[in-house]
């Protein structure tokens, strides 16, 4: 089947507003949790994160997605509000003291720090549970009027482990129909359709084979009418599938770089607007081919 050119589509944010479609937008990754699954402890200090953000900034990313709680499947543990505002507060202070054109998000699924970090200048609230953790988010999200994620999830991080193995021809209808039900969630509650963005949600209650039916068929989700963001970097199904290169083990977090960058791409060439990533450069890079492959479909 020849690739098809993605629809186009003016996100507004907060303050801004984005031309998605045109070409792939990339949302870099900055977590500042001490037990995040790919670079825990790493940027805890204010300085040090804001620091990596502006990084990321130079080498292409057109937004920073700020993270204060780790969701690693089955070694979630929940952080109490005040704690994560605690650590991701101050980091988009310091990123906008040094780059008040950056536009930042903030990864969480509780109303109390999503407001707090837009009031402190993010411009979009990305959540995990796509409005079904915390019943305060949707009437949140309206009020703020910013821009929003929703991405599917099945249940909670304790219980992927645990959940039935779908077989191949389930996981994009059960994706599908997830997605649908939070899009309806954030509509009943004000929030404008144009300020919403839909996550598939890779890895997130996907166990490791499901998650490439999924990918395969990932530009059926275009009937949503909504923008795609994926995150596929450094996940552990990519780990997975490269295992027979690395002795029977799953490929460490460190040499799923080159996978990640497969994936990604793959992402883009079938439908998707936004791509978040660890490594922002090879990202970028990859994201230009693409986009040119799509310009010329």
């Amino acid at each position: 089947m020849p690739f098809t050119r993605r629809d186009e589509f003016l996100w507004r944010l907060r303050s801004h507003t984005l031309q998605l479609g045109q070409r792939t937008l990339v949302m870099g990754v900055l977590n500042v949790t001490p037990d995040s699954f790919s670079d825990g402890g790493r940027f805890q200090h204010p300085e040090t994160a804001a620091a990596d953000a502006l990084r990321m900034l130079e080498q292409g990313a057109d937004i920073i997605d700020i993270g204060g709680e780790s969701t690693r499947p089955g070694k979630h543990e929940a952080v109490p509000s005040d704690e994560e505002q605690r650590r991701v507060l101050p980091v988009i202070q310091a990123i906008l003291k040094a780059r008040p054109d950056a536009l930042l998000s903030i990864d969480t699924y509780k109303a109390s720090t999503a407001e707090a970090a837009v009031n402190a200048g993010a411009e979009i609230v990305n959540d995990i549970s796509g409005l079904t953790w915390d019943t305060e988010l949707p009437s949140t999200c309206a009020r703020l009027a910013c821009g929003v994620v929703l991405m599917h999830t099945r249940g909670h991080s304790a219980e992927w482990r645990d959940l039935a193995t779908l077989a191949n021809d389930e996981v994009l209808p059960l994706v599908k129909a997830g997605l649908e039900q939070s899009l309806r969630t954030a509509l009943t509650a004000g929030v404008e359709r144009n300020r919403i963005v839909l996550d598939p949600g890779y890895g997130f209650g996907k166990s490791f084979g499901e998650n490439y039916p999924l990918l395969a068929h990932q530009n059926e989700l275009r009937s949503l009418g909504r923008p795609i963001l994926v995150g596929l970097s450094r996940k552990s199904f990519l780990g997975r599938a490269l295992a027979d290169l690395h002795q029977g083990a799953d490929a460490p977090i460190p040499a799923r770089g080159n996978a990640s960058l497969a994936a990604t791409t793959a992402a883009i060439l079938n439908g998707a607007h936004i791509v978040r990533v660890h490594d922002v450069r090879p990202a970028v890079e990859a994201a230009r081919i693409a986009d040119a492959i799509l310009s010329a479909a």
